[in-house]
């Protein structure tokens, strides 16, 4: 069977030679805005969109070069296995990522190359990686397939229970230092960020600060890894104090530490219904996103546009996801 996804260090070795050879609309307070580059397109829907295939529409050794986001990993599996016929456990182990900035430069930048990324399953990219995207990227058609949100993770030794999303702002600009000021104990606040690349520190300046202020976080409190901020949230040597963020999904069904609980957000506790409903204020899509110059009958415009249908639907609620209506 075909590797689904080239690895980023291959990538990255690869790189250099180029030139010559082959290498989620925001809910709540939060303004709405198209996930890569300017250059997308707006797209008439599928033409299947409410057929449900009898049959996989793809062999094993068809499947797209994938990338995506690290959450999306899960859904990315259960897509293959659905479209292919092969067993879910074959497909998981199948699957491998980039952080969620590289999955677009992966696509847009280098998906015409004979190993290159032709689907990708994503969160919002960048800013940075929508400049690069518009200025050197080829035209992307993307839409948005599912919803996910930004939560907020603190110890569960920590009594505070909720918080405003203004509290929050003012944690991360360093105006609210004190977990007494909140609700909590007197204990100084030990706010952990994702470095600028990250998808779940893109949701959460568009999200949360929305341009506002925001103070820098050390490199010990900016872990490269979603996973590593979590376990140093877990670990931190006093505990009570730490607070960071990540995807529901992520957090509730990939990587839950031991020790660990979301916050409410303004009073509503993230879940998968307030998700769905959109009650729980710090809500945005994910995407699947196609390269424009992708013919009708290639493997990646299948996939995409079966992602439209009602078995595609299915395979994202299947995965656990909330579906995008």
């Amino acid at each position: 069977m075909k590797q689904t996804k080239i690895s980023r260090r291959s990538f990255l070795l690869g790189l250099g030679a180029v030139s010559t050879a082959a290498l989620l609309a925001a809910c709540g307070e939060a303004a709405s805005s198209a996930p890569a580059s300017s250059a997308a397109s707006s797209e008439a829907p599928a033409s299947s969109a409410s057929e449900v295939p009898a049959a996989p529409i793809l062999t094993e050794d068809e499947f797209p070069v994938t990338d995506g986001s690290t959450a999306c990993i899960p859904l990315i599996a259960q897509i293959m296995a659905d479209t292919t016929g092969m067993e879910l456990e074959a497909a998981q182990s199948a699957v491998t990522t980039n952080t969620t900035a590289w999955a677009w430069r992966n696509l847009g930048l280098y998906g015409d190359t004979e190993n290159g990324t032709r689907l990708i399953i994503a969160y919002e990219a960048p800013e940075s990686v929508k400049e690069e995207l518009k200025a050197d990227g080829a035209p992307l058609d993307q839409k948005a397939i599912g919803r996910d949100a930004l939560v907020f993770i603190v110890n569960e030794d920590n009594p505070v229970q909720s918080l405003t999303r203004q509290q929050l702002r003012d944690i991360y600009a360093g105006k609210i230092t004190n977990w007494k000021d909140v609700g909590g104990e007197d204990a100084d606040i030990v706010a952990f960020q994702r470095r600028e690349d990250s998808g779940s520190q893109t949701l959460f300046q568009k999200l949360l600060i929305q341009g506002g202020e925001l103070m820098d976080a050390p490199t010990e409190l900016a872990p490269a890894m979603m996973g590593e901020l979590v376990d140093d949230i877990a670990e931190y040597n006093n505990a009570a104090n730490a607070i960071g963020f990540s995807v529901y999904y992520y957090i509730s069904e990939m990587y839950s530490k031991p020790g660990l609980r979301l916050l409410a957000v303004d009073g509503v506790t993230p879940a998968a219904d307030t998700i769905a409903d959109e009650s729980y204020p710090l809500c945005n899509e994910f995407y699947a996103a196609v390269r424009q110059d992708s013919g009708p009958d290639t493997p990646e415009r299948k996939v995409y546009d079966w992602l439209s249908t009602n078995a595609g639907r299915a395979c994202i609620q299947k995965s656990g996801y909330v579906a995008a209506q």
